[in-house]
């Protein structure tokens, strides 16, 4: 008799203890373990973080680490760390998090705009994903890449088309760099490409314009006329005079990108370089700037007219004169010469 309550005891209390360790199991995976106050919090995980570094950054978010820990140990999370952007959301549970650390990556909107320069571009690139500054420029000047799609010094920043993308925040920089070739194949389709063709311009080439227009107007309704103009001049086989190349051109020859030029003297017009468009006709070997969509859109689809010249209007500042013959072009001009002389603009 003493022996069945003994044995009974034996099991009641077995039992007390599997139902306790149970809750402690039950509790440790599917209780509420978050702290933080908003709806939801982001973590980022790097390629090379190991499980410690995980900790480190859910510590400020988690109300018991050593459950987390003990629970992704028992889910193999330890030795499988997943690099990305992750959301946790308010109330999640040791479990969620984890299946959310696994495979719920959050994608990044990465987004630039008209850079001046590749290491610019670089530099706003990396605010954005993983990568740092050095390793995007490292892809984008690849000697081996830029053999093989036939981009060179001049023409490399034109392959990179200012807009908004969708990426994961781990992406590396050869992967932001190969997807910006693709974005840049896609856009050339079939029917640009005729327009192209049917203005004597490459893509290349169409860019590097674009990039004139994009320095002439920051007026995105005037650049399909400046475009228009510009096209004249090269149907015509009158030389660009685009102001902002020979700023271009002093800036490349100086080594100095932030100099800050506003006014181009008639000693600059005979500086020897390719990009100064008054002492060499047709299209600059290469974009002075990136250009907009909407600049580069400005030349395929240009406005069509007789105007070969323009000038600053003073009188409606952002826009322009434009003229069709140079005598009209220099009665124009001497309004924005007089404004510059008023403004003591001397460089």
């Amino acid at each position: 008799m003493n022996l069945k309550k003994v044995l009974w005891a034996t099991a009641i209390l077995g039992l007390l203890i599997c139902g306790f360790i149970a809750y402690q199991i039950y509790s440790a995976i599917f209780s509420p373990n978050t702290q933080f106050n908003n709806t939801e919090a982001f973590v980022f995980i790097k390629s090379d973080d190991t499980f410690s570094d995980v900790k480190n950054s859910l510590e400020p978010l988690l109300k018991d680490l050593s459950t987390f820990e003990a629970v992704a140990q028992r889910k193999g999370y330890i030795n499988n760390i997943k690099a990305g952007k992750y959301a946790l959301k308010k109330g999640m549970n040791n479990n969620e998090i984890i299946n959310t650390l696994r495979s719920a990556n959050v994608p990044v909107d990465v987004s630039f705009n008209n850079q001046e320069s590749l290491a610019l571009l670089a530099g706003r690139v990396s605010e954005q994903i993983e990568a740092d500054s050095l390793s995007l420029l490292q892809a984008f000047n690849d000697p081996g890449f830029l053999n093989e799609t036939k981009f060179d010094e001049d023409s490399k920043l034109g392959m990179y088309l200012p807009n908004t993308y969708e990426f994961f925040w781990n992406t590396s920089a050869e992967s932001f760099r190969d997807r910006m070739l693709k974005e840049y194949q896609r856009y050339w389709n079939e029917e640009r490409l005729q327009k192209a063709k049917n203005l004597g311009l490459t893509p290349a080439q169409v860019i590097s314009l674009a990039a004139v227009v994009q320095k002439e107007t920051a007026k995105v309704d005037e650049r399909p006329r400046v475009a228009g103009v510009y096209l004249n001049r090269i149907r015509k086989g009158i030389p660009l005079q685009a102001d902002p190349t020979v700023i271009f051109a002093i800036k490349k020859q100086t080594g100095n990108y932030d100099t800050i030029i506003k006014r181009v003297l008639y000693r600059d017009l005979e500086m020897d370089s390719p990009y100064n468009t008054y002492k060499y006709g047709g299209v600059p070997p290469g974009p002075i700037t990136m250009p907009d969509i909407s600049s580069i859109e400005a030349v395929l689809n240009p406005e069509k007219h007789e105007y070969l010249y323009f000038v600053a209007d003073v009188s409606n500042f952002g826009y322009h004169m434009f003229a069709k013959t140079l005598a009209q072009h220099n009665r124009n001009k001497v309004q924005y010469i007089q404004w510059l002389n008023s403004q003591k603009v001397l460089r």
